[in-house]
């Protein structure tokens, strides 16, 4: 059973969303304790100047401007550090994430904080915690040569330390939206709780 998830929505719609709609029954199947909740049409500002010069301070020798600067992104990685499973809903716009999503994980891949690198290599620090992608999608095939979106998402997520990651997909709407939500309905079958 699956105690708490942090719910990642990054659709612009709200209404008729459908990445929001398999997110919502992902969450019914896994019936989880809490849920922590994050939805990302509230913008994310992208990272700037003082951000990086904040983050590359050490953390005892940051200023109260830069801890302010700071703020966001901690509360973020404390929302990802308490969750057991991540659930993340995405359409994909123009062939790769939106935007917003793309905030939220310059906003939580932090060195030092969720990831380190080594001499073998960078090392995730958010091991032990499963993701599960929800991907909408109306004319891009999930897994093809043009989809940026389920490749990027499992290589940052794998970056922070997250390796099991499962992607349900609603792909290709646009061309037959039936086969589409039979094949999402199969992949929400397999999810185990």
């Amino acid at each position: 059973m699956t105690n708490t998830v942090l719910r990642i929505d990054a659709s612009a719609r709200h209404d008729g969303s459908e990445s929001r709609a398999l997110t919502q029954r992902i969450l019914d199947r896994l019936a989880p304790q809490s849920v922590i909740q994050r939805d990302l049409a509230t913008a994310i500002p992208s990272l700037d100047a003082d951000w990086l010069a904040a983050s590359w301070t050490p953390e005892d020798q940051r200023s109260d401007a830069q801890r302010e600067k700071l703020a966001l992104s901690d509360s973020l990685i404390a929302e990802l550090k308490a969750a057991d499973t991540l659930v993340i809903g995405t359409p994909i716009y123009n062939f790769g994430i939106p935007a917003p999503l793309k905030a939220w994980i310059d906003q939580i891949a932090r060195a030092g904080v969720t990831f380190r690198y080594t001499e073998a290599g960078p090392e995730g620090f958010m091991t032990g915690k499963r993701a599960i992608i929800a991907i909408a999608s109306g004319g891009t095939q999930v897994g093809s040569d043009i989809d940026f979106a389920s490749g990027y998402l499992r290589h940052i997520l794998g970056f922070i330390g997250i390796t099991d990651v499962q992607i349900v997909a609603a792909d290709l709407l646009m061309i037959d939206a039936e086969a589409s939500h039979a094949k999402a309905n199969a992949a929400l079958e397999t999810l185990a709780a």
